[in-house]
């Protein structure tokens, strides 16, 4: 038996951990956000293996399909707008232009507030014009901390 072998053969829970961790430190390094799913997958292949004592083989082949699946998944449930590659991604505020919200209450002239993306805050009517409590808007514009928003 080959060195590496055996030691799969003593260790195979650390292995796959091992394998996780290190796909985990590449998705911190390109921030893909694809491998995450792979990093996850080795993870559930180590608690199978510490549970089981299953071949190489088969563990193996459960990491390709949990990789997959957990892929594909991701694929086509997670939002497409979640990351926005315009500008500074740890510019949260900048990301807002776009979003919809409503109105907290009625707008004081051009001024008033808004409740977007789980966050009430300060807005200013891009037009002139009425804005009841509870209007849809969309976000057109962000100033500091102050959103200009348009009727949605």
């Amino acid at each position: 038996m080959s060195a590496l072998a055996g030691l799969y053969a003593s260790h195979p829970f650390w292995i796959w951990g091992a394998l996780a961790a290190a796909i985990l430190a590449a998705e911190v390094l390109t921030g893909t956000g694809w491998l995450l799913w792979a990093a996850a997958s080795a993870a559930a292949t180590a608690a199978v293996v510490a549970g089981l004592d299953l071949p190489f083989a088969a563990a193996l082949l459960i990491f390709a399909a949990l990789t997959m699946v957990s892929t594909l998944l991701a694929r086509r449930y997670l939002p497409r707008d979640a990351i926005n590659t315009d500008g500074d991604i740890n510019d949260n505020v900048a990301r807002l232009t776009g979003r919809r919200g409503a109105a907290v209450g009625p707008f004081n002239g051009r001024s008033g507030r808004v409740f977007v993306d789980g966050k009430e805050w300060a807005a200013e009517l891009e037009d002139d014009g009425a804005l009841e409590s509870g209007a849809a808007v969309q976000v057109v514009g962000v100033e500091g901390a102050r959103l200009t928003v348009r009727r949605a």
